[in-house]
Formats: structure tokens, C-alpha cells, sequence
């Protein structure tokens, strides 16, 4: 529940510590005293958007600080636990700049503001004095029911396999209506890798061809030439083999020490030639006059000149823009036959949306069933003991996002009417009444015990009024509510009573907020009864009330 709240410099509040209680706090004060302020502070500290006509005049910056009992919010632990945030307390701080931006923490830890607002919603309820208003707008209605009816998580869920589904009957949609120079490509691109799939053509083949055309085109003139070669280094009379062998022999029978240097480089003129002629009879030994095979390969390298040229390239780039063209061709391809798997898989995320969407229909049934019973019941208790609340189902095509469901709240006022929209049948006071109702009944299944309600009474007046202070305070005893009222019937139910009042100090307009004692309860009462000037007859009545309240 909420512990305390301290705001400094917001809007006309200089400084207020507040504190409050289990049970009904209710809240009032004149007009234009500041009653919203402490909400707008509340909802500051919970994530609310802020801006800069906050900040008190004069003041460059404003805080608010909550503190909140944890003992009954198992959820709030939870998600402090999760970020490793200290969960033995929950104090949170928001910071408004004159600059337009604002600073969080929770306790102690900075944080995004957005945290504030998810934590908040697990902490804090507040129902605002248009709620009334809200129930004019049929997008309300589903909203309502899957809050009262818990049923948000599911409701979520079906949400995400909606999405799943756009998701993947966009893209379908996509494929389908490819253009036609997107299938123009398609086909040239298939045509032109089935003609580089023919060629096939392999890494290093081209330089390897052209070295072998060179040498089959040449080959006899080859032969000849090593031949020729041959013969001079060593098969022939004469030939620089035997020469060298006889300047050997002509020099080992000198026994002349500055010959030796000569004999060693004529020894190693003879092996280099030894080797030399060995080089050349094998080189002449593969060489082989084919003509079968020159005139393949010639064939061969025509082919991929011709491919290259047609593809406007060098021969040698064909192999790297084969594969560039099978890459954009896989891509376009992947896309073309995945329509059939595509297909098969929006059916089945259909197939689990209308699952769930058919459970969601049953249970939003069943707990519209106990809505209707429950407002009526609360309707009675208000005064409208004849009118009967109903909720309209009607069937939507398609897919939605929210369900299956057009879910709208009738009313019939009197009986033998059927029941209308609201908006065509609820006059000011009965809509006000049945807006309470229902969020009375709302806040009976919420799992969040501080609920705070803003002048949700207006419209309500007399015996009603009593009635509705005397349903609040009920709803009090299972947590705590916090109550911004005009009606002193309202006020009297509350277990404390808080006034705000405006301060005017020369230039300086202040807001305060005081905690009433038995005798500044009745006072305030009375001024709500009967005005500024207190007659003994409204303090009376004022004082009657406060003791009506008790029993």
C-alpha cells in the first residue's frame, strides 16, 4: 500500500509530506485548492508523462518521492528481484526538469522512467473522474471485461500469435505480387546459369588451356628444335659434351697446381651439360603431335571466349560472376518456393489463432455472464433497481488482433425496453452510477490492494451519494483506497480525512494539506454541506453524519 508522498515544488505546492493509512482516506477541499495536484504527483511518481508548467514557478526543478508497503505485493518483489533491486523496501523518486526532462529512481537505483510505469502498475490503481466518460467509447468495453475477468495474459497471447500471423501473410502477400521484371529476371538469370552450368568451367582451366594450345600448335617445331638442341650438347661428333670430356683428359695427365681451379669448373661444365641433355630427351619424349586434341582444345577455349563476350566480360572473370549470378538466382528462387511453404505455415498459426481465440470467446462469455449480474446487483444498491446492464457479443471476420469479439455495454433503464448502448440510453447521473458500479466491482478482482478514486462520485447525489461512500469503504477493508470527493456523504465513510486548502502569502500562492481531527472533520463537513458560513444547523448535521458513518 501506498506508505507516504513528498512533493517539493510542484505546480503551487512548496513542500508537502504526507502519509497515509490502510482503510478509506478520503480527500477534499475547495475548488482550485490543489486536489489534482496530489494525483498528478502520484502519477508523476508512477511514469506519467511530465512538462515544464509543472515545475513551481520560479523553481528549477520538482520531486516527488512514494513509498509503498510491499508486504501484500508479492508481483512488486518479483519484478525488483528480477533487477536485482532491493526488495525489502519500494521507494520511488521522479526528478522534473526546467529543461523538459526528468530523472527516475527506484529505490536508490536509477532507472528509465519507463520502469516507473511498469512497476507502478503493479503498485497503484487510479481510477480518474472522466472513467464515466470512457464508458461512451465502445474500444473501452473489451478492455474492461478482460481486466475484470483477468484475462490480460491470454488476451496478450493471442495478440502475439496475431502478429505472428500478419507477420507471415505480409510476406506471403509480397511474394505474390512480385512484378513482372522481378520474374523477367528470374528467367533470365535461370537461363543464363544453365548455360555457365553447361560450360562449367573450372578454377585455373583457362591458363591451363591456353598453355596447352600453345604447346599442341607448336609441337612438331618443338620436337625439331630439343632435338637439334640435343645433338649439339652431346649426341654428335663434336658435340660440347665430348669436347669437354677430351680438354679433361688432356689436363689430369698435368700435375700443375694452378690448373686445378680450371679442372673443377670443367668437371662441373660436364654435369651441368649431362643434365642439360637428359632435360632435353625427356622434354622431347612428351611432346606429341595430336591434332585430334589441339583441335579440342582450340574448340574448348572458343566456347568460353564466346560465353565471356556474350556476357560482356573478360574470360577469365567467368567463374566468380557464375557465382554471383547462382547467388541472386538462390535468392529470387528461395523467395518463389517458399509461397508453398509460406502457405502451409500461415495456415497453421491460423489454425492455433482460432484456437485461442475460440477459448478466449468462452471464457469472456462466462465472465460477461457474472459482469451483468454483478453491476446489476450493484445497480440496485444504486438506485437503478430496474435498469439491467448487458454485455453485446457480436462476431468478427477475419483476424483481429484483440479476439474474435465486438463486445459493447447495453442498458435497459426500465423493463420491457431493450437494452441500448449506453450512450444512446444513460442520462449524466446513470451513467456516473453505472461507471461506479462497475468499477467497484472491477476493483473487487484486482490483485492491486491501493486503488485510488478521482471524484468518481460526480452526478451522484443524496441518499446515492451515502451509498457510495458506504461501497468504498467496504472495498476499503481489502486494501486501501484513496478517495478525491466532493460529497459529504462520501467524506463522512472515510477512516481519515485529508484537506487541501489554498495558502495566499503576499505574491505567493501555497497549497496545503492537513490531516483532520474529529472537531476539523466536522467543520469540513459542514463547509461541504452548507457553504462558507457554518450555521449550528449544518454543524449538527455535519456531526450526525460523521457519527451515522461509524455504525
Amino acid at each position: 500500500m501506498l506508505v507516504s508522498l513528498s512533493i517539493r515544488q510542484l505546480a503551487i505546492v512548496d513542500h508537502l509530506e504526507l502519509e497515509f493509512r490502510k482503510g478509506m482516506t478520503v480527500i477534499t477541499g475547495e475548488t482550485g485548492a490543489g486536489k489534482s495536484i496530489l494525483l498528478q504527483a502520484l502519477g508523476l511518481a508512477l511514469g506519467d508523462r511530465s512538462d515544464n508548467d509543472s515545475i513551481r514557478h520560479g523553481a528549477d526543478r520538482a520531486e516527488i518521492t512514494a513509498s509503498f508497503d510491499l508486504s501484500q505485493l508479492p508481483q512488486a518483489k518479483e519484478w525488483l528481484a528480477a533487477r536485482e533491486l532491493d526488495t525489502s523496501e519500494c521507494i520511488l523518486r521522479r526528478s522534473l526538469l526546467n529543461n523538459g526532462r526528468s530523472k527516475a529512481w527506484i529505490n536508490g537505483q536509477p532507472c528509465p522512467v519507463q520502469h516507473l510505469k511498469e512497476l507502478g502498475s503493479l503498485l497503484l490503481d487510479i481510477h480518474g473522474q472522466h472513467a464515466h466518460q470512457s464508458l461512451l467509447r465502445k474500444e473501452t468495453h473489451l478492455e474492461t471485461l478482460d481486466q475484470y475477468a483477468g484475462l490480460e495474459k491470454q488476451t496478450s497471447q493471442l495478440t502475439a500469435s496475431y502478429r505472428a500471423w500478419q507477420a507471415t501473410h505480409k510476406r506471403l502477400e509480397n511474394l505474390r505480387q512480385q512484378d513482372d521484371s522481378q520474374r523477367a529476371r528470374i528467367q533470365l538469370l535461370r537461363y543464363q546459369v544453365e548455360e555457365l552450368d553447361q560450360l562449367a568451367i573450372q578454377p585455373d582451366e583457362l591458363s591451363e588451356l591456353e598453355a596447352e594450345q600453345q604447346q599442341l600448335a607448336n609441337a612438331e617445331a618443338l620436337i625439331q628444335t630439343s632435338q637439334a638442341a640435343l645433338q649439339l650438347c652431346d649426341s654428335e661428333e663434336g658435340a660440347a659434351l665430348q669436347q669437354v670430356n677430351q680438354a679433361l683428359q688432356l689436363l689430369s695427365g698435368l700435375k700443375v697446381a694452378n690448373l686445378q681451379p680450371v679442372q673443377q669448373m670443367l668437371q662441373e661444365a660436364q654435369i651441368q651439360l649431362q643434365e642439360t641433355s637428359r632435360e632435353l630427351e625427356h622434354y622431347a619424349s612428351t611432346l606429341e603431335v595430336d591434332p585430334t586434341r589441339l583441335q579440342w582444345v582450340e574448340d574448348r577455349l572458343s566456347s568460353i571466349y564466346q560465353t565471356a563476350r556474350k556476357h560482356h566480360l573478360q574470360a577469365e572473370e567467368l567463374a566468380a560472376h557464375h557465382a554471383q549470378l547462382k547467388q541472386e538466382l538462390d535468392e529470387l528462387d528461395t523467395g518463389e518456393s517458399s509461397l508453398d511453404v509460406l502457405s502451409n505455415e500461415l495456415e497453421k498459426l491460423s489454425t492455433a489463432y482460432q484456437i485461442q481465440a475460440k477459448k478466449l470467446h468462452q471464457n469472456r462469455i462466462s465472465a460477461a455472464t457474472k459482469l451483468q449480474k454483478a453491476v446489476d446487483e450493484q445497480l440496485a444498491y444504486l438506485g437503478m433497481e430496474k435498469s439491467q446492464f448487458r454485455v453485446s457479443f457480436k462476431p468478427l471476420d477475419g483476424l483481429h488482433a484483440l479476439g474474435t469479439d465486438d463486445i459493447e455495454f447495453l442498458i435497459a433503464p426500465n423493463p420491457g425496453q431493450p437494452a441500448k448502448p449506453l450512450v444512446r440510453i444513460a442520462s449524466g447521473g446513470e451513467l456516473s452510477r453505472i461507471s461506479l458500479a462497475i468499477q467497484v466491482i472491477a476493483a473487487q478482482t484486482s490483485s492491486i490492494p491501493t486503488l485510488v478514486f478521482d471524484e468518481v462520485d460526480v452526478g451522484i447525489s443524496g441518499a446515492t451519494a451515502e451509498i457510495v461512500g458506504r461501497l468504498l469503504k467496504q472495498l476499503a477493508k481489502r486494501g486501501q483506497i484513496l478517495c478525491v470527493t466532493h460529497l459529504p456523504q462520501v467524506a463522512a465513510q472515510g477512516d481519515q480525512h485529508l484537506h487541501i486548502h489554498k495558502q495566499i502569502d503576499q505574491d505567493t500562492t501555497l497549497t496545503q494539506m492537513a490531516l483532520l481531527d474529529e472537531k476539523g472533520r466536522i467543520t469540513e463537513l459542514a463547509r461541504m454541506l452548507g457553504g462558507i458560513k457554518l450555521s449550528e444547523r449544518t454543524l449538527a448535521h455535519a456531526k450526525e453524519m460523521l457519527k451515522g458513518s461509524r455504525h
